[in-house]
């Protein structure tokens, strides 16, 4: 199996550090990106990041991911309440997935409580924020 993860980060997860810091903290996207290149060496993983706003690049990526990868730690954001076609393609790459978010969306807005992607994971991780990230890449660790 592939000693290789693929971190993947959803739409606006770019804004972080900027964008309601107050849920999501003043950690920007490459600093948590820094962090997990550094968790990755120690669990002797090789790990690539990709991050984008639109749902078909997603799509896409998870498409082809088994390609290269042996697992995918993926935040949906936005997408985790409402994308059908991605829980479908997380499904459909047959790689084990864990889904990952900075807060716990389960003490969020009603809409925000109900993981469509979830389903198609071995497991959620949230609420920890940047931890959330860290604990999901060594239990993908765990899965390959």
């Amino acid at each position: 199996m592939k000693k290789s993860v693929l971190v993947i980060h959803g739409p606006n997860l770019q804004l972080l550090g900027q964008r309601e810091v107050e849920i999501y903290g003043k950690l920007t996207l490459k600093e948590i990106n820094e962090s997990l290149a550094s968790e990755a060496k120690g669990l002797k993983l090789q790990v690539d990041f990709f991050q984008s706003n639109h749902e078909g690049e997603l799509l896409d990526i998870i498409g082809t991911a088994r390609k290269k990868y042996g697992a995918i730690v993926i935040n949906p954001a936005a997408y985790t309440h409402t994308s059908i076609a991605l829980r479908d393609a997380l499904l459909a790459c047959a790689l084990p997935c864990v889904e990952v978010h900075l807060s716990n969306i389960h003490k969020r807005e009603e809409f925000r409580r109900n993981s469509v992607t979830a389903p198609a994971c071995v497991g959620l991780i949230s609420g920890f924020g940047k931890q959330s990230y860290v604990l999901g890449l060594r239990a993908a660790a765990t899965l390959l």
